[in-house]
């Protein structure tokens, strides 16, 4: 498993907060926006959460997981080690698919939230999962209300739109999910 190191965010809530605010031709606030602010923002999806940026790095990440996760590219930004044999002195020819690379990350919430819908499905690979997981699990430390709306596609739509489901949306945990998902998309 890739070791993952979270740099955390390079903003504030209170920078999400400012921009909604001039959004509605409101001055600046002041104090911490509260959890349920945050839950009803993320969930609506409005463009002020593309102000809440995280920086990441897995180190010792196979490359073919790192393939599947540069193909993300909308509001994420990605820097992997090269393979180039004339940076590394090792035949790139010669490597194998799951030779280690260090992959960095910047991104902000939409984009997390949107990768967390096709790497946190069960129908993606189960290396790729985890690592998305460990991600998550590092962010939820300081955005638990972020962690919450990372969830997989079905979740989301509240329904498998996979060619071949892995049948989660059928089973009895499916609409607990659900609900959690959505739990406070009408607090006041």
């Amino acid at each position: 498993m890739a070791e993952l190191k979270f740099y955390g965010t390079r903003s504030t809530w209170r920078d999400v907060a400012d921009a909604a605010r001039t959004t509605i031709n409101k001055e600046a606030g002041n104090g911490e926006p509260s959890s349920a602010w945050k839950k009803r923002i993320l969930l609506a999806e409005h463009s002020p959460i593309r102000q809440l940026v995280f920086r990441w790095k897995w180190v010792g990440l196979k490359s073919w997981v790192s393939v599947h996760l540069v193909r993300h590219k909308f509001g994420i930004d990605h820097f992997v080690s090269t393979q180039r044999s004339d940076r590394t002195g090792v035949d790139r020819n010669a490597s194998r698919q799951d030779a280690p690379v260090t992959h960095e990350c910047i991104a902000n919430a939409q984009a997390i939230m949107n990768i967390s819908r096709k790497r946190l499905c069960n129908q993606a690979s189960p290396e790729t999962r985890e690592a998305w997981k460990q991600l998550i699990a590092a962010i939820a430390v300081e955005n638990p209300e972020l962690a919450a709306c990372c969830v997989p596609e079905c979740v989301y739509r509240g329904f498998c739109p996979e060619f071949k489901c892995c049948g989660f949306a059928n089973g009895p945990h499916f609409q607990q999910a659900v609900e959690a998902y959505r739990s406070g998309a009408k607090e006041n």
